[in-house]
């Protein structure tokens, strides 16, 4: 009996290691407008730099200064993912602007998400990723100086 009860404890040990395990990674496709209307993006960004997503028509561009990528990560723990996704992508335009200022750009030009190095152009939505506990935006855009 103990020879039994042994043999049948060792399988379950077994085949519990066996049953893969799967993190929550839910991909959203969220409206640019809403996230750019919130009240926290009207406080957090600055403004003195335009963004332009996907191949959304912009200014002639005077001068190209370079091209960058940020992945902005949020706590998404007993947030909607839709609030989480847009803290995530406000976080990174913030990080845009902060770059752009920097190099002297007036503008963001070409921003697309670019999850885990996919690309995802739009002129209307973003792309994140949320799970249990984080929510994931990766932007990548182009600096530029248009003409005003």
């Amino acid at each position: 009996m103990r020879r039994a009860a042994m043999s049948l404890m060792v399988m379950t040990i077994a085949l519990a290691g066996e049953s893969p395990s799967y993190a929550r990674d839910t991909k959203h496709l969220l409206p640019i407008n809403a996230a750019m209307e919130t009240k926290d993006a009207q406080e957090k960004l600055e403004g003195s730099v335009k963004f332009y997503f996907g191949s959304q028509l912009h200014p002639q561009v005077v001068k190209r200064l370079g091209t960058d990528v940020t992945n902005r990560k949020t706590n998404s723990f007993n947030k909607s993912d839709e609030k989480a996704c847009n803290w995530a992508f406000l976080s990174a335009l913030v990080a845009l602007e902060k770059r752009a200022q920097q190099l002297g750009a007036n503008a963001v030009v070409n921003v697309v998400s670019y999850y885990r190095r996919s690309e995802m152009a739009s002129s209307t939505q973003f792309e994140c990723h949320a799970g249990a506990f984080v929510a994931g935006v990766a932007l990548r855009g182009e600096f530029v100086t248009v003409a005003e």
